[in-house]
Order: C-alpha cells, then structure tokens, then sequence
C-alpha cells in the first residue's frame, strides 16, 4: 500500500515544543556558484562564522534581521561535489523542539552516514528550540522570524552559493517532531517551492482536541522562546495564521507533491510527554492521510512500533523516496 506507517519526537517535552521544517521558491536556472565563498554575504545575511574545514559539513552562522541573536546552519555537501561540477537537489531538514534540539541535531543522529553516496546537498537550519518555524505574533526577547528567514533570506542565499537545481523539482523538506510540521507547513503555504515532503513524528493537525498543538505552539514558545510571547497569539489566536499553518486545512496544497508520513504506535507508558505527543500526533497524521485519500491525493505513510522518536531505518527509505523524486543530479 501506497500508506503505510512510523513516529515523531516532541510536542510536549520538558517545554521544548515539536519540530517543523522550511524553504523558498525559485525559477528553473541552475545556480552558478561553486561555493559560500561566491556571494559570502547577502539577502539580508551576514556570516559572522564559518568552517569550510570538512569536505563534507560545512558550517555557518549568520547575523540577520529576522533573528534577535545569530542563528546557525550546516549544509551537508554529497560525496565528490568539490569535483563532480554537477548540480544537485536540496533537501532542507528540520529539527524538533525543546532545548536539546538545534540545527546540529541530525549530524548528532549520523546524518553523515544515513546520507553516504547520496546525491543531494542536505540544508540543516536552526529553527529555535520553540520556533514552530513561524513568524510569532509577539516576542518579547526581539525577533524571531524563523519562516522568514528560512524561507526569504536562506532558501535563495543557498541556491546563490552552492550548485543547486533552483525550481521546484530541485527542491525536498522533511522534519522530524516540530520540524515535521514545519516541513507539511511549508510545503503547502510555498507551494512552487517543494516537490516532496515528508513528516516523522510531526503533527498535522492544529485544532484537533480543541486545539491541543496549537496550544502547545503557544505555551512552549512563550516559555522557551518568545519570553512570554505567543505564535498564534493568547489568550485569543490569530485564527487566520492557524489556518494558513495548518496541514489538515490545506489539503490541496498538497496535491503533485510527494507525501511522506511517520508516526508511532506505541509511545513509552512511563513517559507521559512522550505518550501525550505521539498519541497526538498518530491521531492528527490519520486525519490528515483521511482527508488526501478523499481529494484523491497520493500519499505513503507508516505506522511504527515505539513513541516519539527519530527513526534512522525509516528515514532511510524516506530518502531514498526523495532523490527518486527529485531531479538527478
């Protein structure tokens, strides 16, 4: 079956929120520049640190408008491209939330070796430890525009510096817990942006429950991100940002793109933000698969054994499912 089934990570974690993901659109030429060197700054960005040292992670930070401190990146360059001269597609990977959640994150869980031989550059931005890869309705610790800078200032500075396939089949999001509903947010609300998307662990559903994600949006940003303020607002939301961020209201953004879903089965019974997350996320991801399968619109899902965690065998076939996707490098 074209739907199937695995997990997610964190949307009630010791305040520490989910995981999203992020992108930007572009035309259809080939980016010329061989490397970060090329443009160095630009696009409202300035690189204030940077380590070109390994032939495969590159590293940097930028001081940037959107973002009240100096947020970092890794891009995580395919084996032989400082020789190949070829372009190849991007993937933009999205970390969850919660303080131990950062842009370093999936080099910490062996994306190095998941993505050996793989032609593909693989982005890995900072996102905020509650960031919902969204621009806040409020912050009280100065900007912490992550959407914006993902989207506007990262995406094009990316396809600037690096051979890339600067369209929309040159382009892939994926998230892992809030990362996972940053990737499905992205996905619709940029459509010409992304030609594959995919979620492990991420919710997909806002107002389920009474609204319990989007709740959590706004309690664990408000607590670790915006001091005191809010993404969608409180004590009343900004009903038309839910609506333009929520996945289950946007079905046919969805349609011709590549659909991935993970979510897990059994979250741990002695842990109760694990078992309060995934159960939430299982049951928003099956709402969310209901409704493509009435617009008509493929889908692959997996349901796995386990709770709210990373998956490395499941993300494996998701990539795999990518590059297939993808234009060839």
């Amino acid at each position: 079956m074209s739907e199937n089934r695995t997990t997610r990570r964190s949307i009630l974690r010791a305040v520490g929120g989910l995981s999203a993901a992020a992108a930007l659109g572009g035309g259809s030429v080939l980016a010329t520049a061989s490397a970060a060197h090329a443009a160095g700054d630009g696009f409202g960005l300035r690189i204030v640190d940077r380590n070109e040292s390994d032939p495969r992670m590159w590293y940097y930070r930028f001081a940037t408008d959107e973002i009240g401190w100096d947020p970092g990146v890794n891009v995580l360059l395919p084996d032989g491209y400082h020789t190949s001269g070829r372009a190849y597609p991007v993937l933009y990977l999205l970390h969850g939330g919660g303080t131990d959640q950062d842009f370093i994150t999936f080099d910490r869980w062996g994306i190095r070796a998941l993505t050996a031989g793989k032609p593909i550059i693989v982005v890995m931005p900072d996102g905020g430890h509650a960031g919902w890869y969204s621009n806040p309705v409020s912050s009280h610790v100065g900007p912490r525009n992550w959407e914006s800078f993902h989207i506007n200032q990262l995406l094009p500075w990316v396809e600037a510096n690096f051979r890339t396939y600067a369209e929309y089949d040159g382009r892939a999001v994926c998230g892992f817990s809030m990362g996972g509903f940053g990737a499905l947010k992205y996905a619709a609300k940029y459509y010409g942006h992304f030609a594959s998307v995919s979620s492990h662990s991420g919710p997909a559903s806002l107002r389920r429950d009474g609204g319990l994600v989007a709740h959590w949006a706004n309690l664990s940003s408000a607590a670790v991100e915006l001091g005191g303020g809010s993404v969608y607002g409180m004590p009343l939301w900004d009903e038309a940002r839910v609506s333009a961020d929520n996945p289950v209201e946007r079905v046919e953004s969805y349609r011709h793109k590549r659909v991935f879903l993970v979510a897990g089965t059994s979250p741990n019974p002695v842990n109760w933000f694990d078992t309060v997350n995934e159960t939430q996320v299982l049951a928003g991801q099956r709402e969310f698969r209901g409704l493509l399968g009435q617009a008509g619109i493929p889908h692959e899902w997996h349901e796995e054994p386990g709770g709210h965690v990373f998956r490395d065998y499941m993300f494996r076939r998701d990539l795999d499912g990518i590059i297939a996707r993808l234009r060839r490098a």
